[in-house]
């Protein structure tokens, strides 16, 4: 099918940051959604399969809309991954539970609004929609997937909410230190220091999503606290947000450990990738463990993401996706 869409009134400004440099924002629409854009002044070819090449120019039209400055590549990413969202397979799409997954305009539900940094921080895709539902309805939430489908930033962020609302009186963001695959040695400095690289993706969700100094002043006042999962034995948290990050390499009894803490007033959510297990051979994964054993506890909900879920460069959710091929058949040669 052949679309043409012209741009009235012409603006040059926008038509170059709708474009990008060298076009690379028109290449990339090309990628992701399989059709083929030519332009020609304020003019757009778009050929492809019908569905397709609608979306597309959706899509630059969208982009057109606010193309009053430049785009960042952040941006174009996340309004190319709203577009594609729904061209994942169907089994891509499906829930936990099998169940396909609607978007909250189609099911005819509020949009889910959280108080940050971000005015317009919502779910990007089906899946991240649910999942922040789940988050919000349930006291205990597993979110499961590859890097870059938003498990972790998303869960900070409505722990974040959570506080500018005073639902909850402090966030603790725990993860347990294990290394990549690398054998580090001893990390200099006092215990902050040497546990640090391991958390520091939740402090940039913190800044991120509250501004660097309301971090600090946040952590002065002991309303957000950071701590490896070893630290979190024997103790009972009341009225906390608390999020296990990396939670495929806890073992069945840190898993078991850190679920047990949760008090009252309290909302817990883990996360976790479990195609990048780092415990050592023969231990089994936590994450894996609990979701079987939990599958049918009420009040425990588990969102599960795909590659059509990377809100990251499109390359990352292509990587995702070979190496998912790669694993099924059985060719890790």
């Amino acid at each position: 099918m052949i679309l043409r869409h012209a741009f009235i009134p012409v603006d040059n400004a926008r038509l170059a940051h709708l474009c990008g440099s060298l076009d690379e924002y028109l290449r990339g629409i090309e990628a992701a959604l399989g059709v083929s854009i030519s332009r020609r002044n304020e003019s757009f070819r778009v050929e492809g399969a019908k569905g397709a090449a609608e979306r597309a120019v959706l899509l630059l039209q969208a982009l057109y809309d606010r193309a009053r400055k430049p785009i960042s590549a952040e941006a174009f990413q996340l309004a190319l991954a709203e577009a594609t969202a729904d061209l994942a397979t169907p089994a891509a799409r499906r829930g936990a539970a099998g169940a396909p997954v609607k978007d909250a305009k189609d099911a005819g539900e509020a949009p889910i609004v959280l108080r940050t940094r971000h005015a317009d921080l919502q779910g990007r895709t089906p899946n991240q929609v649910r999942y922040l539902r789940s988050i919000l309805t349930h006291d205990i939430s597993f979110g499961i997937g590859p890097a870059g489908t938003g498990k972790t930033f998303l869960a900070v962020a409505c722990a974040v909410d959570a506080l500018e609302r005073s639902a909850v009186q402090r966030i603790v963001l725990t993860r347990p230190a294990v290394e990549a695959g690398e054998r580090l040695g001893f990390l200099p400095g006092d215990l902050a220091q040497k546990v640090d690289p391991y958390l520091r993706p939740l402090y940039d969700a913190l800044y991120d999503l509250m501004g660097y100094d309301r971090v600090t002043r946040a952590f002065e006042k002991a309303s957000i606290e950071v701590a490896p999962l070893a630290f979190m034995r024997g103790r009972t948290l009341n009225h906390a947000f608390v999020i296990l990050d990396e939670a495929q390499n806890t073992t069945r009894e840190q898993m078991k450990m850190f679920l047990t803490r949760i008090g009252f007033g309290s909302r817990a959510v883990v996360t976790g990738d479990v195609s990048q297990i780092d415990l050592p051979r023969g231990v089994e994964s936590g994450l894996i463990d609990a979701e079987r054993t939990l599958r049918r506890v009420r009040g425990i909900a588990t969102t599960h993401f795909s590659a059509a879920d990377v809100v990251r460069h499109p390359l990352v959710a292509r990587i995702v996706e070979a190496y998912d091929a790669a694993d099924r058949s059985g060719d890790r040669a």
